[in-house]
Formats: C-alpha cells, sequence, structure tokens
C-alpha cells in the first residue's frame, strides 16, 4: 500500500475522525484542554504506527499539560479505536503539536496590523494634499 493510496487516505480520515471523538468525549483526564482538536493524523502504511497532530488553544501551560494527558491515554485511546475501527493492526499514537493554526492567526494579525497603518499613512497623505 503506498503512502498516498486511496485506502491509506480513507484510514487516515477514519482514524481522525475517531480520535477527536474520543479526545472529545471519552477521555476524562483534566490536563487535556476542552479546546483541543486534531487537525491531521498518518497512519504509516503497514498500520504498526500513527501520528496525530493536535492543536490546542491557550498558552504553553495547556499544550503541556494536553500532551502529557494524551501520553497518558495513549492505551485507552489505542483500545477504544481498536474497538471502533476494524483494522489488521492498531497503530501505535505519536502525538505532535501543530502550531500552524496558531501561526495562521498571528499572520492574520500582522496583515490587519500593516492594512490598518497603510491605512493610516494614506489618511495621512491625503491631508497635506
Amino acid at each position: 500500500m503506498r503512502k498516498n493510496s486511496i485506502k491509506n487516505t480513507r484510514i487516515n480520515g477514519e482514524v481522525q475522525r475517531v480520535l477527536a471523538e474520543i479526545i472529545r468525549g471519552e477521555i476524562k483526564d483534566p490536563r487535556i484542554s476542552p479546546w483541543t482538536s486534531v487537525v491531521a493524523v498518518e497512519v504509516a502504511p503497514d498500520l504498526k504506527s500513527c501520528k496525530a497532530w493536535i492543536s490546542v488553544l491557550g498558552d504553553d501551560e495547556a499544550k503541556k499539560n494536553t500532551l502529557l494527558g494524551l501520553k497518558s491515554a495513549e492505551g485507552f485511546i489505542k483500545r477504544q479505536i481498536a474497538k471502533t475501527i476494524n483494522l489488521r493492526n492498531t497503530p501505535e499514537i505519536t502525538f505532535v503539536m501543530d502550531q500552524s493554526i496558531e501561526y495562521g492567526v498571528n499572520m492574520s494579525h500582522k496583515i490587519d496590523e500593516v492594512i490598518a497603518a497603510d491605512a493610516e499613512n494614506m489618511a495621512e497623505r491625503d491631508e497635506e494634499e
């Protein structure tokens, strides 16, 4: 099975959906932030391992605690995925913190600041003329 085959793409989507449901509704660990989302999942072609990119809205402490909580719940998560999805092997999950949403929000703020400064400069030039 190639890395980007249709079957692998479907498995990635299904594992992402189930993982998001498990994190949202079944894990009771208080360290895991309620503002946690599963951005992407990449299951290896041999179904032995899986990388899950997680995004947490909050400060660095919330991100660190969420990762610790998810790492401690790996066994429970793997068991729930095995119950829900019928795969030959249930993959070992590695959680990776994803910064793309935070980066996008930061860039959006910077663009807004530049547009506001540009509008202010244009207004000053119009007053001078």
